[in-house]
C-alpha cells in the first residue's frame, strides 16, 4: 500500500487536469461561490471553468510544479480529493505519473 506522504500535490496537479466534468459545484453555498473570482467559474455556473480538461485555476506544469490560484476558496469537490485515493491514482495514471 502506498503512503499518502508519497504524493506532493504541488508537484502533480493531475486531478486538476484530468476531466472538465470533475470540478463541479455540489455542496457549496451561494455565499461561498460568490467569493470565487468570476473568471474561474464556468459559464453555466455549475463548476470551475476548464481549458480543455484542465481547471483554469491551476498554474504550472502537471507532474512537475503546480498550484491552485484559488486554493483557499476551492470547491468542496477539490477539498474531498485525497492524495493517494482512487481518483488521485486514476488521474496520475492518465498522465503516466504512476
Amino acid at each position: 500500500m502506498t503512503s499518502l506522504i508519497d504524493f506532493d500535490c504541488q508537484g502533480c496537479g493531475a486531478c486538476c487536469s484530468f476531466s472538465p466534468t470533475w470540478p463541479r459545484f455540489s455542496t457549496e453555498t451561494d455565499a461561498t461561490l460568490d467569493l470565487l473570482p468570476a473568471h474561474f467559474v464556468a459559464a453555466n455556473q455549475q463548476g470551475m471553468r476548464c481549458d480543455g480538461a484542465r481547471c483554469s485555476a491551476l498554474v504550472g506544469r502537471v507532474g512537475s510544479e503546480t498550484c491552485c490560484q484559488v486554493y483557499d476558496l476551492r470547491p468542496d469537490v477539490c477539498r474531498a480529493c485525497v492524495p493517494g485515493d482512487d481518483a488521485c491514482l486514476t488521474a496520475r495514471a492518465f498522465f503516466g505519473l504512476g
